[in-house]
């Protein structure tokens, strides 16, 4: 699927604001200089800062021109969920791929009735103990090649910043967090949970910021001793 050109340029932009090329207040830059930069029309130049004006990284002041939002993004309470283990360790079990049509998952990621998903089934582990069994629901568009080696999917978030320069830890999301006992059986038995230890299922969602389209629905189960968060309030 072809990228439009003014979202390469909206994203483009983005990173550089998220990366600290611009501090907060600092004036943006104008059409004149996106056009001669990108090389592309006045039109598509607006489109793409119109929408970082919608998504709250940019404001227009009239008469004085485009600035960096000195609110943008702020974020008053923080989770952090936080890895018990040294990260070098960490490695990734693609499982199975294949692509599904069951409504429960149709109405949860807002497809058609006739519409497609496919569903990911992966496997993390910390050395050789599994912690996290991970079933990933994302919508057939977003799977280019569902032919390719299982491995091709060990990072979902690499192939949709490689195939459709979507970056996933950019985009918002929601997550819920609650205890699982019993753990499916076919679950607790691939983290190897005794039956009288729980998980941790996190739900998560994630949507395309500047369309409010469902990328992802998540259905994750975390080993309980892998389990731990962190939550920072009013931080500046």
């Amino acid at each position: 699927m072809k990228i439009p050109k003014y979202q390469m340029i909206q994203d483009e932009l983005r990173q550089q604001i998220i990366n600290g090329k611009f501090e907060n207040g600092d004036r943006f830059y104008t059409e004149l200089e996106l056009r001669e930069i990108y090389k592309v029309s006045s039109i598509t130049v607006i489109r793409a800062m119109n929408e970082l004006v919608k998504d709250g990284y940019l404001v227009r002041q009239q008469g004085k021109g485009t600035f960096v939002s000195r609110s943008r993004k702020g974020k008053l309470v923080g989770f952090s969920d936080i890895e018990l283990f040294p990260l070098k360790n960490d490695s990734v079990t693609v499982l199975s791929i294949e692509k599904g049509n069951d409504p429960d998952y149709i109405k949860k990621l807002e497809l058609g009735k006739n519409d497609y998903y496919y569903k990911i089934v992966r496997l993390r582990k910390d050395d050789k103990q599994p912690y996290i069994y991970q079933q990933s629901y994302i919508p057939a568009r977003y799977i280019l090649n569902p032919n390719k080696p299982l491995s091709h999917y060990n990072s979902i978030y690499k192939r949709f910043r490689e195939d459709f320069n979507i970056h996933m830890s950019e985009e918002p999301f929601v997550e819920t967090n609650e205890v699982s006992l019993p753990t499916p059986k076919h679950i607790a038995s691939a983290l190897k949970l005794k039956p009288s230890e729980p998980s941790i299922k996190q739900i998560k969602l994630t949507n395309r910021s500047n369309s409010a389209e469902i990328l992802e629905y998540i259905e994750s189960y975390k080993h309980w001793k892998y389990f731990k968060f962190e939550i920072t309030a009013n931080e500046q």
